[in-house]
């Protein structure tokens, strides 16, 4: 292993250069980590200041990109939300992001080493941009620079703070919403493109080592009481395991992402059902009722479950779902949980078919890696000899599984 330097960086930042998702149990310190050559991407991370659960997903993403990249992470650990409020304003009078950065008291910046290839940072929301004005003169320094919102829904278009954010400091937004990307595109006077979410599938894949199902129906995140409420009263009556979550405050915070993601992996590949629903189906007021394509198909997929729900009435879900089963249909209102369950138990080759084409599909077709390349595509950027060779082992994973 190649030795490390330690430097040490004064707060209310870090600025790691990591190679393996294990390594983040040095986030807890203030170090910038030196390994091996110059990396070529920057990446600003928001992990710092929303260690939220429900992010989880996202900052999988970025280790995703760090084992697969030369990469220098930074990391702020300082919301500021007053210099915030003031770049907010400067914006709107000047509608200028120069003159709104320079009047800005952003807290102790950073001043970049070396140049990069690209700067790109995952965002969970389009209001997060504003930290990259905390890297003094990044842009001079960055050849191009994008952004991946994972989450903007159309009725946000209308509101004014969004044009404030530094939109036009990127070369190419990627949006993790199918139904805003066009109008957003007009609004920003920026290139625009939908990149759905993903999973990292080599993890959440249940094969070779295919556990045992001993988790009758996984049931997290989002809910319907009825379904729950049915559900609980079979762990009464039967043997039958439900798994479900028991503390559904959004603002969760977890210590450790990379750890939570494992968890919940093994959970879902010992899971022989889930319940799934488009993105926040029970928050008509935040989504407008817009339906898009949530996490937990991507994840319930890879594991192979069966899925069992409401997918989203959208072009994009036949486009990235669009084989036999991927999701059973269900309507909540007319049909019976247990009814469905005890169907399905009494069709074993069915339900092992099922979770064989969720989890080859995800392989093929749902891993971060195919999303990398979408965005090294779009920039006109090279793919790495380490994210060919993560793309060569899921292709052999699914030759696995079809032996």
């Amino acid at each position: 292993m190649t030795p490390l330097s330690i430097l040490y960086l004064a707060p209310p930042y870090s600025f790691l250069r990591l190679t393996h998702s294990s390594d983040l149990s040095i986030m807890s310190t203030k170090f910038r980590v030196v390994i091996g050559e110059q990396s070529r991407i920057l990446l600003l991370s928001v992990r710092g200041l929303q260690p939220q659960v429900a992010n989880s997903c996202l900052y999988e993403f970025e280790d995703i990109i760090r084992d697969i990249e030369e990469v220098d992470l930074f990391i702020p650990h300082s919301d500021f939300p007053i210099p915030r409020k003031i770049y907010r304003l400067v914006k709107y009078l000047t509608q200028s992001d120069s003159i709104a950065s320079a009047i800005t008291p952003f807290p102790t910046e950073i001043t970049l080493e070396h140049e990069y290839d690209l700067l790109f940072t995952v965002l969970d929301n389009p209001w997060q941009m504003y930290m990259v004005n905390a890297i003094k003169a990044w842009r001079d320094r960055c050849k191009l620079a994008a952004c991946y919102i994972g989450e903007l829904w159309e009725k946000d278009l209308d509101n004014w703070r969004l044009l404030q954010e530094p939109f036009q400091s990127f070369d190419h937004i990627f949006v993790g919403v199918s139904h805003c990307v066009d109008k957003l595109a007009r609004l920003v006077g920026r290139p625009c493109s939908y990149l759905p979410p993903a999973v990292d599938t080599a993890l959440f894949c249940p094969y070779p080592l295919t556990p045992r199902r001993s988790i009758d129906v996984c049931y997290v995140g989002r809910r319907l009481s009825e379904i729950h409420r049915r559900l609980l009263e079979s762990t009464f009556k039967k043997d039958f395991f439900y798994y479900y979550d028991t503390a559904l405050h959004q603002n969760l915070k977890v210590d450790n992402p990379s750890e939570h993601r494992l968890l919940l992996a093994n959970l879902l590949k010992r899971s022989h059902y889930t319940i799934i629903h488009h993105a926040k189906f029970n928050r008509p007021q935040e989504t407008g009722g817009k339906q898009e394509i949530g996490y937990r198909f991507f994840e319930g997929a890879a594991a192979g479950t069966v899925m069992l729900g409401i997918p989203p009435n959208n072009e994009a879900f036949q486009n990235y779902f669009g084989w036999p089963n991927a999701v059973l249909k269900v309507d909540w209102d007319s049909c019976d949980i247990k009814e469905i369950l005890s169907e399905l138990n009494a069709q074993p080759e069915l339900l092992e078919q099922i979770s064989r084409d969720n989890t080859i599909n995800s392989l093929q077709k749902h891993d971060w890696v195919y999303r990398w390349r979408q965005i090294l595509t779009t920039l006109n950027l090279e793919p790495t000899a380490a994210m060919l060779a993560r793309e060569q082992y899921l292709h052999q994973l699914v030759q696995t599984i079809q032996m």
